[in-house]
C-alpha cells in the first residue's frame, strides 16, 4: 500500500552521507520535530536526476526555507558514498543526502519501481513529499518517465 497524506513515516534505517562517513539514522527520530522537504530519485548521477531534480532543490532551497521548511533531504536507492559524491559534484551544501541502499524506505512507503530493463534493479519512484513532525503533509508521485510534480517548483506552488 502506498503512503498517503496524513500517514506517519514508517520506521526504517537510512544512512546519512556526512563528511565523516556514513551515519545510520532512524526515520522516526530523524523526521521528528521538524518540517522536511524530501525528494526521491531513481538514482544518483542519472540524467534527469542530475540535470533537473537535485539542481532544482538546490536553486529553490532558500525559497523552501522561507516557506517553513527546516531541512531539504534527497534520497535514492544508492549507497551513502554515492549519495555524498553526487551532492558534492552538484556543489550543494543545502541538501542532506539520506541513502536508501537496500530500498527499505521506498518499500515501506510503497513507492518502489522495477528498473531492471535499464540495469538498475529495484529502485524508488521519482517523488517528493513534505514531512511535518514525521507525518506526510504533501505527496507528489511522478508517472513513469515524467518530471513535473516532484520538482521543487511544484512543491513551492503547493505551499
Amino acid at each position: 500500500m502506498t503512503i498517503s497524506v496524513g500517514d506517519k513515516i514508517p520506521e526504517v534505517t537510512l544512512i546519512k552521507a556526512t563528511a565523516e562517513g556514513p551515519q545510520p539514522v532512524k526515520s522516526s527520530e530523524y523526521f521528528a520535530g521538524k518540517r522536511v522537504a524530501l525528494f526521491s530519485v531513481p538514482g544518483a548521477f542519472t540524467p534527469t536526476c542530475s540535470a533537473k531534480h537535485l539542481p532544482g532543490f538546490v536553486e529553490k532551497a532558500d525559497d523552501l526555507k522561507a516557506k517553513g521548511v527546516d531541512e531539504i533531504v534527497g534520497t535514492a536507492v544508492n549507497d551513502a558514498f554515492v549519495m555524498g559524491a553526487w551532492n558534492k559534484a552538484q556543489g550543494s551544501e543545502a541538501i542532506t543526502m539520506l541513502a536508501d541502499g537496500n530500498a527499505d524506505f521506498v518499500e515501506a512507503i510503497g513507492l518502489t519501481m522495477d528498473g531492471s530493463g535499464f540495469g538498475l534493479g529495484k529502485r524508488g519512484q521519482r517523488f517528493s513529499m513534505v514531512i511535518n513532525d514525521g507525518v506526510v503533509e504533501q505527496l507528489n508521485v511522478e508517472e513513469p518517465g515524467d518530471f513535473r510534480v516532484s520538482s521543487a517548483e511544484h512543491m513551492l506552488g503547493q505551499m
